[in-house]
């Protein structure tokens, strides 16, 4: 399994005022679903920071995403080891395929891919 990128997410209401903060760090958005909007470094597009407002399927504001190649390869290898699934596996509508597990600190990951829809070049 590959980690493609790793990306902090941060719980605001605050999402204009985030943009014009980071925006100043040089990061630009790169996306904005009005609940959720990531911010990203515009030559070095791996490094990200997100900010939700809430989640819009998920039980809780994810301290962490985590980006791999293999989602259903990491959710089976969190559920056999016993990790706490906090969030199912699941197709968003979005584009991504997710879950949420629990760290051994308590916080919650978002791990998840982006879908490829017939067509898409692989990249």
């Amino acid at each position: 399994m590959t980690v493609r990128r790793v990306v902090p997410n941060v719980r605001s209401e605050a999402m204009r005022e985030n943009r014009e903060f980071y925006g100043l760090l040089g990061l630009e958005e790169v996306m904005n679903l009005g609940w959720v909007m990531t911010l990203a470094s515009p030559t070095n597009p791996t490094a990200q920071i997100g900010v939700m407002t809430d989640d819009r399927t998920g039980p809780v504001v994810p301290d962490l995403s985590i980006e791999v190649d293999d989602v259903d390869a990491a959710h089976a290898a969190m559920r056999d080891s016993g990790a706490e699934i906090v969030h199912p596996l699941r197709d968003e509508e979005w584009g991504v395929r997710r879950f949420f597990v629990r760290d051994p600190n308590g916080r919650v990951i978002n791990v998840l891919t982006h879908r490829r829809e017939p067509g898409d070049v692989a990249g």
